[in-house]
């Protein structure tokens, strides 16, 4: 195993060894949340940009399709976030592997400026063809600023208070959801659809630009840190991408356990985003209403993501995951048979609650499970295959609302979330430190990861 570490590898650039920090090159990075305060808040607060831009999206653009592009076709003014969905995975893939080898700043830098395009794309849209484009756009936006933002907290804090720093960010980005879905829906009912919400989006992301250019700083010294204080791990590769795909999704029980439940956990976000405000608008709100519905359910998740992330450093991840996928399924079926609005805000909120304990749960227990030398790799993966149930659930909720209605894509939600609790509670096992039991898959395998593989 240690000729392993030091072999030096002869397939393709991805597949070099991470270099180990000496203690004299590393002084000055100390892990931990409190050492790092200030540099967390900046990162949090420009999480909190990154969520209010995809929060105008998820208001202004389903009315927009049937007002000014004259679309009734539900199956196809949901495209808009297959479009979106299928660009931010690819993306998060990417992004992951290269600030391993790259850093996060610049990713982070270059996000931001592909969400200019995204704005005025559709201030100035003809056809629903440009507002497609447009959420390419924003899914490469969301791709580099969201995943650079998370890694750059997990790299900040280390291995200790993981759940409470993906909380805090978590947090701040739904809540930042909410305020521009809601903020998005005032000026729309105020100035138009279009372009006020969009030259807010174009305001939101500037501060965003000047905040991670001038403030925030490159975190992956603070990796390389926490890579040597474990400098007696049995492995520290720097994977091929295609191999670290393939330990994710089939060699670790664990780690496909918790994409599947990022990926269904994307179906249910999807109704949120499509086909929960085309529900509410055919029941007669009008979209300051669905903007406040929308929005109460970015809240409820954003601000209770910072006490389920540090109550799943106390109690573990499991339990919290298990809780919230059922929250979630149960939030949709309180929509689906109640009738008056103050009801529907409930379901939103229980949505809220269930999404709170299990999305920043799922990506502490992939920063858990993978190595500080390849863990914005393996987040990058997981979010593949999360932000990949924005492109195909839309698809697939879309053709089943073609044949039965909206309420059948709903209850087709539901059944997902019960399959995916199944999938949890078989196959994945407590992953934080200080309750983890056995050894982790690449610990037992580690040829899984082998640059000779």
């Amino acid at each position: 195993m240690t000729r392993y570490l030091r072999k030096k590898s002869t397939s393709t650039k991805f597949s070099k060894t991470q270099p180990i920090p000496t203690d004299s090159e590393i002084p000055h990075h100390r892990l931990g949340l409190t050492e790092n305060w200030v540099q967390f808040s900046i990162f949090t607060l420009i999480t909190l940009l990154i969520g209010m831009t995809i929060g105008v999206e998820r208001v202004a653009l389903p009315p927009l399709a049937h007002d000014q592009f004259h679309i009734t076709s539900i199956f196809y003014t949901v495209s808009f976030i297959s479009a979106f969905g299928a660009v931010k995975a690819v993306m998060n893939l990417i992004s992951g592997h290269l600030s391993d080898r790259h850093g996060r700043k610049t990713l982070l830098l270059i996000g931001w400026i592909f969400a200019i395009p995204f704005a005025l794309l559709i201030i100035f849209a003809q056809s629903w063809l440009w507002v497609l484009a447009a959420n390419l756009f924003l899914g490469i936006n969301q791709g580099l600023t969201w995943s650079m933002s998370v890694t750059s907290k997990i790299d900040l804090v280390g291995p200790a208070n993981r759940g409470l720093a993906v909380g805090l960010d978590e947090s701040a980005g739904y809540i930042g959801v909410g305020l521009g879905s809601f903020a998005a829906g005032v000026l729309a009912a105020s100035f138009g659809l279009r372009p006020a919400p969009y030259l807010m989006a174009l305001v939101i992301v500037g501060l965003g630009l000047l905040l991670s250019a001038l403030l925030a700083k490159e975190t992956k010294p603070w990796a390389d840190a926490e890579s040597a204080k474990r400098r007696g791990s049995s492995v520290e590769p720097l994977p091929r991408l295609s191999q670290l795909a393939s330990y994710m999704t089939w060699h670790d029980k664990e780690m496909f356990a918790l994409c599947q439940a990022g990926f269904l956990n994307k179906f249910i976000d999807s109704l949120v985003i499509g086909f929960i405000p085309l529900y509410f608008l055919k029941k007669g709100l009008d979209v300051v209403h669905v903007g406040l519905i929308v929005g109460i359910y970015a809240w409820v998740w954003g601000l209770g993501q910072i006490a389920t992330g540090a109550l799943a450093d106390r109690i573990g991840r499991k339990v919290p995951i298990l809780w919230g996928i059922s929250f979630i399924g149960l939030g949709v079926v309180v929509v689906i048979l109640s009738t008056g609005q103050l009801i529907w805000i409930s379901g939103a909120a229980l949505m809220g609650i269930g999404m709170s304990l299990v999305y920043p749960n799922l990506i502490s227990g992939v920063g858990d499970v993978a190595h500080p030398s390849w863990r914005g790799g393996a987040l990058g993966v997981f979010r593949l295959w999360r932000d990949g149930g924005y492109a195909i659930g839309p698809l697939l909720l879309g053709g089943v609302s073609l044949l039965g209605g909206i309420i059948a894509a709903l209850w087709t939600a539901v059944i997902l979330m019960a399959i995916s609790a199944l999938i949890v509670a078989v196959k994945f096992h407590e992953t934080e430190p200080k309750r983890r039991t056995k050894p982790f898959a690449w610990q037992l395998h580690p040829q899984w990861l082998s640059s000779n593989q």
